[in-house]
């Protein structure tokens, strides 16, 4: 049935869900799916997904959750299962692959699941685990079984009825860098409404190809890269696990156009050897959070391509997309309807106060949470209450958690996530912004900041660095290049220096802020700078426990785990 009919029959006018998008691939033979050597067309992908609506109908007892976790890497049966999902009404959970144990039954059991999709090579982390799942609806997609428990339904019609927008499609986790991850509610007309205003923004027609490198169980994959695509008659082309070795071959292999990453991925890329013909590549866009500008701007002259730095959360809460003409540094400008306030008193700040150098003056009083004002699509969390109040805390306005400074033209700049601001002699200082100065330190490769608690009160800056192959970190040339940074505050220079064989990240790849956190100056190496000022020299044992004492003499031992 063409889409036009079943929009007709359901709905009228109302807004498009996904349902709807893969039932207009029927009878579509343009490309829809690569993967390694295998290509599907829009109609294969459309009766594919169709057999496994069929499938879960059959598997589904009467009265269950219709949630269908799915433990894959981006594999083809990811998104199969994701449309398949659509058709029938039903729920489809993104379960972290990189969980184990307690933590991964407890994914999968609070969220309901009454049908498991994995495989061989994933199936052995549920080996033992109490999920509540019989075995006849543990489905293992490279098992020699499987294509005769699909065989039956392979000439399966596609359902005739269109499922609400309003219907639950996904349960994705957040990152969970703090605490149990929350399951994010996503309907079909939230995540439709998604790839429509992605499409817009990009101009991605049906000769776009989408390279899928990011886990397809987190939203920036789902949402930022395969709803675009579907709603595009795009291509969709996927790796299995991000490689930042193998990005570029895949790239002209699949003939790529465009691609998402989040945190880690680009300064990953960067870090690859450089050849004379990077540039030489299909891609015309990229987008997702958290490059950095300084890698931004490396990123563009190597590869050709300009990232496109926006805001966004799974919750659908509060987004800020680039424009042109926005300054370097600034996410993008201030939505109409959103505004920074102080958390604590809920009144709107300042706009921010540079210098001529560019250092914000005013960070204690200009940093806010962003909040959106009017109607947002947070759609609520699984089962948890209490994130839900914490996220529209007054009843109705969606508080992101998240924090900026707004320019007198109205641009946002990044500060912090919610969990890590840095607040130094009473001034709220922008981690972004530290980092980005510390990034033009020649023997960084990259760089990230984060808070350590003050002894007495507030917090202390601390600095991981990564360094680039074959360098080594001198003090005395950090001090002098510190020296010579114009736009650095007076605060902003770092209490810590680490540095790191790797910046270790969660399985969204983004930084593991919270595990640097909590190790602190409680590891090795570690250069100090023992009072304001002072040149930086190692961090001894010594230091250490005399440090220590300070933080037990103000009871403040204890933040050091939090």
């Amino acid at each position: 049935m063409h889409l036009t009919v079943y929009q007709n029959q359901a709905r009228g006018a109302q807004m498009a869900t996904i349902a709807e998008l893969v039932h207009d691939q029927a009878g579509d033979h343009g490309t829809a799916l690569m993967a390694g050597d295998r290509t599907w067309t829009h109609d294969q992908v459309a009766r594919a997904a169709a057999a496994r609506a069929a499938l879960l109908a059959d598997l589904l007892p009467a009265g269950a959750h219709p949630h269908v976790g799915v433990l894959l890497d981006n594999v083809p049966e990811f998104p199969l299962w994701l449309e398949g999902a659509a058709l029938s009404g039903a729920t489809l959970v993104g379960v972290n692959a990189t969980r184990r144990g307690a933590d991964l039954a407890r994914d999968i059991t609070h969220t309901d699941c009454s049908v498991l999709v994995t495989d061989r090579a994933h199936r052995p982390l549920v080996a033992g685990l109490d999920l509540g799942i019989p075995d006849e609806r543990v489905l293992v997609v490279d098992d020699p079984a499987y294509p005769g428990i699909l065989a039956p339904y392979r000439d399966a019609a596609l359902p005739g009825t269109a499922p609400d927008p309003a219907t639950r499609l996904l349960i994705v986790f957040t990152s969970g860098s703090t605490g149990a991850p929350k399951g994010v509610v996503c309907s079909q007309g939230r995540l439709a409404n998604a790839g429509t205003a992605l499409t817009a923004q990009f101009g991605f027609d049906r000769d776009s190809v989408h390279y899928i490198c990011m886990p397809m169980f987190h939203g920036n994959a789902l949402m930022a890269n395969w709803a675009p695509a579907l709603r595009a008659k795009g291509a969709v082309a996927l790796r299995r696990r991000f490689s930042a070795s193998a990005f570029l071959d895949d790239v002209r292999r699949f003939g790529a156009t465009y691609f998402t990453y989040v945190g880690r991925a680009v300064s990953y890329l960067l870090a690859t050897p450089e050849r004379p013909d990077d540039a030489d590549n299909p891609l015309r866009g990229a987008f997702g959070t958290e490059a950095g500008g300084v890698d931004m701007r490396r990123f563009e002259r190597r590869f050709g391509v300009r990232l496109t730095e926006g805001y966004g959360s799974s919750e659908g809460g509060m987004s800020v997309t680039w424009r042109p003409g926005t300054p370097d540094r600034a996410i993008g400008p201030c939505p109409r309807n959103a505004a920074l306030l102080d958390p604590e008193t809920g009144e709107e700040c300042p706009r921010a106060v540079f210098d001529t150098a560019g250092r914000l003056l005013n960070g204690d009083a200009a940093i806010g949470e962003l909040v959106n004002l009017g109607r947002n699509g947070f759609e609520g969390y699984w089962r948890n209450a209490e994130a839900d109040r914490a996220r529209t805390r007054d009843g109705r306005r969606y508080w992101s958690g998240d924090f900026f400074y707004r320019d007198e033209a109205g641009y946002l700049y990044f500060a912090a996530r919610g969990d890590d601001k840095v607040r130094v002699d009473g001034e709220n200082l922008s981690v972004a912004g530290i980092e980005d100065i510390l990034a033009r330190f020649a023997p960084v490769d990259s760089v990230v900041v984060y808070a350590v608690p003050d002894p007495v009160a507030g917090d202390q800056v601390m600095a991981a660095l990564h360094l680039r192959p074959g360098a080594e970190f001198v003090p005395g040339a950090f001090d002098a290049f510190l020296a010579a940074q114009d736009d650095l505050g007076t605060k902003m220079a770092p209490r810590f220096v680490r540095v790191v064989d790797r910046v270790p990240v969660t399985a969204t790849n983004k930084v593991d802020r919270v595990g640097l956190r909590r190790a602190g100056f409680r590891t090795a190496p570690v250069w100090w700078r023992p009072e304001r000022g002072a040149a930086y020299r190692e961090f001894t044992t010594d230091d250490r426990t005399a440090l220590l004492a300070v933080y037990a003499e103000h009871a403040r031992d204890g933040e050091l785990d939090v």
